[in-house]
C-alpha cells in the first residue's frame, strides 16, 4: 500500500489493514516514501501509519516494503521497530532497500545518491540495528557510522528478532548476497519488471547453490490478481508456490487514490492454493502466505547496484 496520495492518511490505512485482517489476508505492508518525484501528494510518515494499524489489527503481519535505510538515522529505526513490534504483539516484518530518487531525492536534502555508498551504508545500518536489537552493550565502528557503547532495551517482542526482508534486482547479485545473511527477500528482475514464475525459480535455485538455506526464509513474489475469478487466480499464483514462493504481495498501486477500489478488492480476499491454509506464524515456515502490498511502482524504490 502507498504512504502517498488521497488513500495515505494514517486513519485510512487503518481501516483498509482491519478489512484486511477480516477478509483473510495475512499482511499488510506500506511504502516508506519521503517525497513522490516534484508532485504535491500528500505524503504521511510509515512508521506513524503503521503503529495506527497495529492498534487497529491483532492478527495480520505488518511492515515496509522497502524502508531505504540509508536515508535514515538506524539508532532511531532500532527503536521505531522495536516499538512497533512491541505495540503489535510481535507482527513487525521490516523491508529494507537503497531508496530512488523519486521516493528519497538523496541529493535534494544534500546527501550522497551515489549507489556504492548506499549500499554501504544499508549494510552499517543493519549490522547496527541487530546489534542494538539485541539488548546486550553495543558499539560500532564503521566507515558511516560510528557508536560508543550502549545498550537498547526493550529488545523486540520476536524472537531472536523482528524479520528482515531484502529487496533487489535480479541478476545483480549484490542485493541478492545481502538477503542471504538475513530472513527474506524480495525479487525484482532487470530491467525493473515483475518476476515470472521461471525467475524465481532461478534465484530460488540460486539461493540453494550457493548460500546455506536457513530453515525459515521467505521469497516474497510481487503481483496481482482480479479476486474475481478464484480458479484463474489460483493459476497464476501456483506456479510461484511451486517455484518456493512462501509470500503473495498483491498489489493495489494501481488504485492508490481510491480508497474504495481499495477496499473493494480487500474484501474479496487473498489468491490461494486449493490446498492452502491460512498461516500465522512470524517467519517464513515453507508455506503460503497472501498480503496486500503494491504494485510497479515498488520497482523503482529497490535501485540496487551489483555492490
Amino acid at each position: 500500500m502507498p504512504n502517498v496520495g488521497t488513500a495515505s492518511h494514517p486513519e485510512t490505512l487503518a481501516k483498509l489493514a482491519l478489512e484486511a485482517e477480516k477478509s483473510g489476508w495475512d499482511g499488510f505492508f506500506l511504502w516508506n516514501h519521503l517525497v513522490e518525484w516534484d508532485k504535491r501528494f500528500p505524503i504521511y510518515d510509515t512508521f506513524t501509519s503503521l503503529a495506527a494499524i497495529a492498534l487497529k489489527t491483532s492478527r495480520i503481519r505488518l511492515g515496509t516494503t522497502v524502508t531505504p535505510l540509508p536515508r535514515l538515522k538506524p539508532w532511531e529505526v532500532a527503536r521505531q521497530t522495536v516499538a512497533l513490534d512491541h505495540l503489535s504483539h510481535g507482527r513487525m516484518i521490516l523491508g529494507v532497500g537503497l531508496g530512488a530518487k523519486e521516493s528519497c531525492d538523496y541529493e535534494r536534502f544534500g546527501e550522497s545518491a551515489d549507489n556504492k555508498i548506499l549500499a554501504e551504508k544499508l549494510d552499517e545500518s543493519l549490522d547496527i540495528i541487530n546489534g542494538l536489537w539485541t539488548g546486550r552493550p553495543f558499539s560500532y565502528r564503521g566507515k558511516h557510522y560510528r557508536i560508543q557503547k550502549t545498550s537498547f532495551l526493550p529488545r523486540p517482542a520476536q524472537k531472536p528478532r523482528i524479520p528482515i526482508w531484502v529487496g533487489g534486482f535480479w541478476p545483480r547479485k549484490g542485493p541478492f548476497k545481502r538477503a542471504a545473511k538475513w530472513d527474506g527477500v524480495i525479487p525484482l528482475k532487470l530491467p525493473e519488471e515483475l518476476l515470472e514464475s521461471e525467475d524465481l525459480r532461478t534465484i530460488t535455485n540460486y539461493f540453494r547453490k550457493h548460500h546455506a538455506r536457513k530453515a525459515k526464509f521467505d521469497f516474497v513474489n510481487i503481483g496481482w490478481t482480479a479476486g474475481t475469478n478464484r480458479d484463474r487466480d489460483r493459476e497464476k499464483v501456483a506456479p510461484f508456490i511451486e517455484a518456493g514462493m512462501t509470500w503473495w504481495l498483491e498489489s493495489l498501486y494501481a488504485k492508490r487514490d481510491s480508497p474504495e477500489k481499495m477496499r473493494k478488492r480487500i474484501r474479496l480476499g487473498p489468491p490461494r492454493a486449493r490446498t492452502q491454509r491460512r498461516q500465522t506464524s512470524s517467519r517464513g515456515s515453507g508455506s503460503k502466505h497472501a498480503s496486500v502490498s503494491e504494485m510497479k511502482h515498488f520497482l523503482d524504490r529497490l535501485r540496487e547496484e551489483d555492490v
